[in-house]
Formats: structure tokens, sequence, C-alpha cells
């Protein structure tokens, strides 16, 4: 029979009961372990020279997102992109409306990227008009 010592049964149980804090942490932020997946994304595109920003101002802002992210302060609802695509488009009246949310859901023809200084987005709508 082996025994123990009171002092390795209170390490044990302080032990567990650390485990089942950090359990209860990661449970509270059901998003960290997401966004710690991001930032290592992040950090690659960085690395690969892939972003339309030199490497070490993708580096902190890659960092800052995840800080972001962590304190809950980061929006990236999935509703986000359509409600900034209704902005963009909500100056615009009737038909012009409804063809600058169907460019924004990805309809129609589309060039150049941010790193290339933007994005232009094209649809062609042909209108019959009847003879006089």
């Amino acid at each position: 029979m082996i025994k123990t010592s009171r002092s390795v049964c209170k390490f044990a149980i302080t032990l567990a009961g650390a485990m089942l804090g950090v359990s209860a942490a990661q449970a509270a932020q059901p998003g960290a372990a997401d966004a710690q997946a991001r930032y290592r994304q992040e950090m690659a595109v960085c690395d690969s020279g892939q972003s339309n920003q030199d490497r070490p101002t993708c580096r902190i802002e890659a960092q800052r997102a995840l800080a972001a992210a962590r304190s809950g302060a980061l929006n990236d609802a999935p509703g986000q992109y359509q409600s900034n695509a209704s902005q963009r488009c909500g100056a615009l009246q009737g038909d012009d409306n409804r063809d600058c949310m169907s460019r924004m859901r990805g309809m129609g023809r589309v060039e150049g990227s941010a790193a290339a200084g933007g994005i232009f987005r094209e649809t062609v709508t042909t209108t019959i008009v009847p003879a006089k």
C-alpha cells in the first residue's frame, strides 16, 4: 500500500482546481480558440508577403486584432458585412440601390483589389424601350 503525504494531496487538489478554472475561463470565452487560430493564419499571411501591408505593420495589426478579439471588442458578427453593404448602397434610390446591393452580393464582374487601390464592381442592365 502506498501512503501519500498530506501536502501531495493538497497539491493535487489545488492542481485540479486550477485546471477547472482554466476550463471555466475557456468556456466563458468560446471564441478564444477561434481568435487564436485566426491570429496564426493572419501571421502566416504577413510572413508570406501576401498581405497588402508591409510585414511589420501586418504583424502589429494581427496582434491588435487578437487583443481586440480577446477583450470582446472585435465585431466580426455574421451580419456585419451585410450591414456595411446596406450602408454603402443606402444613398442610392430605386433600381440603383437594388443594383448596388446585387453587386455587393457578388453579382456581375469584379476587378482589382484593396492592395491595388480599389475594387471595381460592375453589372450591366439592359433595358428595352419600346419604339414610339
